[in-house]
């Protein structure tokens, strides 16, 4: 989703590729798994982000998230 980060394309990458893989060696289909990330999200939120800081910056991944699923380019 980035597109400008202080991680190096490959560390991006390699952490896709393994939370990826840890989904299919669980063959969670597609609900289990947006429920899964839906809440490593949650979690981030509520460990990571101060509590005055969470409302915007869930609302700027949000905005982030549309954005992307709406290009032309993810579209098949």
């Amino acid at each position: 989703m980035p597109q400008k980060s202080k991680y190096s394309d490959e560390q991006f990458n390699q952490l896709t590729h393994d939370l990826i893989s840890v989904l299919e060696k669980h063959q969670a289909d597609r609900d289990l798994s947006l429920m899964a990330l839906g809440n490593l999200i949650t979690n981030l939120f509520n460990h990571q982000v101060a509590p005055a800081n969470r409302l915007a910056m869930a609302e700027q991944f949000t905005t982030i998230l549309l954005k992307s699923i709406n290009s032309p380019k993810q579209q098949h």
